[in-house]
């Protein structure tokens, strides 16, 4: 899951820092709903340090009935796929999903990096743009997150918010 999106009004001040805007307040909880609705509720998150990042997982945790542990890792803050996989290698065992909340671009790159196979017309957006509060579901075979390969995952969907609330009407 990207952040959603962050507030720029606020010139000078540290990137880190950025709290969420108006819309990203909107989205990050509808994205929640949309996650709780379709039984995609973590057993675990690992979420970036940044302000925006914490933000959202409030807001969509928030959408779920049970609480999922977080673990919050300043190395997936602006990071590079090679960060965000040793992240995801690093978490429990015992959880049979995980949520990564982080950001851009190297959300996008590594989710295209991991996505084998799966829905084409996802495949082909995600290529494309990976927007503010998108969510990239991918099911990997196994039980081992420290076997994570590029190529390995299969994109089950990939929502947006526009797409949620189109759906919605």
């Amino acid at each position: 899951l990207r952040h959603a999106k962050s507030d720029w009004s606020q010139p000078g001040q540290p990137d880190q820092a950025r709290e969420l805007a108006p819309r990203g307040l909107k989205d990050a909880p509808m994205v929640g709903r949309y996650m709780a609705d379709h039984a995609l509720i973590p057993d675990h998150a690992i979420v970036s340090t940044a302000t925006r990042t914490r933000e959202t997982w409030r807001l969509v945790a928030d959408a779920f009935a049970r609480k999922s542990p977080v673990t919050f890792k300043d190395s997936i803050y602006e990071a590079s796929p090679r960060s965000i996989l040793a992240a995801i290698a690093e978490a429990p065992a015992s959880a049979r999903s995980v949520l990564v909340i982080g950001h851009n671009p190297g959300f996008q790159e590594t989710a295209n990096l991991l996505v084998g196979s799966g829905d084409q017309r996802g495949r082909d957006k995600l290529r494309e743009k990976f927007p503010t509060a998108a969510l990239a579901v991918i099911d990997f075979a196994g039980d081992d997150w420290s076997a994570v390969q590029p190529g390995a995952g299969r994109l089950e969907s990939f929502v947006t918010p526009r797409a949620i609330a189109a759906a919605r009407g």
